[in-house]
């Protein structure tokens, strides 16, 4: 009887100890980490817009500060190349001195870029690719009221509504959803319209001292923007 009790203490004993080792090593070995959610490739952004025009320097142009927020559509890809459409608002436009007028022209934008995307890695890639444009509002700070109405209210008038141009740049994704990067665009068609479609031909519109007063206009748009943004 002895021996058999012997016996069981030392059974009860083994099985507590490689109960505590088997515990102890489940413990110590890793979780199996749940693999992660798939991104639907939707997703927003805002920024920063450093902007100008080319071929303004009869109006002395110089660099003006907006602000640009919009959404879009970038679907994962295991490859190199993929793409992204946006839709972007964007606030933009240049400061401007000619002869005693001074101020700043600004410009409502909706952007449609439209971008190949080259992954150089999971944490970078590279945007480049086409860009539509429709002004949707435009003013001027150096507007004046005369006889009760504004003389360049009919700002609108003086621009090509629909432009396109070209874009391009970089962006770091640090962790999974966040981003942020730099793009620059450039508007490959002009701005304004031809001068003498309100400058002549009887016509009652004033050449504002924002525009340049030679016969051939060809200013573009040009911006850097700084953004982040959010993946989902």
């Amino acid at each position: 009887m002895k021996k058999v009790i012997f016996l069981l203490g030392s059974l009860a004993l083994f099985i507590s100890v490689m109960g505590q080792k088997t515990d102890s090593s489940a413990a110590a070995a890793p979780k199996e980490k749940k693999p992660e959610k798939k991104l639907i490739g939707l997703g927003l952004k805002a920024g920063v817009n450093f902007s100008n025009v080319t071929n303004a320097s009869e109006v002395n142009a110089n660099n003006t500060t907006g602000f640009m927020i919009g959404a879009f559509y970038a679907p994962q890809t295991k490859g190199v190349l993929g793409f992204r459409t946006e839709i972007i608002y964007s606030k933009q436009g240049y400061d401007y001195a000619n002869g005693s007028s001074s101020g700043s022209v600004k410009l409502d934008y909706l952007l449609l870029p439209q971008l190949t995307t080259i992954n150089i890695s999971r944490f970078f890639e590279i945007d480049f690719g086409i860009q539509l444009a429709f002004l949707l509002n435009a003013k001027a700070d150096s507007s004046k009221a005369s006889s009760g109405s504004n003389p360049y209210g009919a700002m609108l008038d003086y621009y090509n509504k629909f432009q396109y141009g070209l874009a391009g740049g970089i962006q770091i994704n640090p962790i999974r959803r966040l981003f942020i990067g730099a793009r620059y665009g450039i508007s490959l068609s002009n701005m304004y319209k031809d001068p003498s479609s309100y400058s002549g031909g009887g016509s009652s519109m004033p050449v504002p001292p924002f525009i340049p007063s030679t016969s051939s206009i060809d200013l573009k748009n040009n911006v850097l923007t700084i953004f982040a943004g959010l993946k989902f």
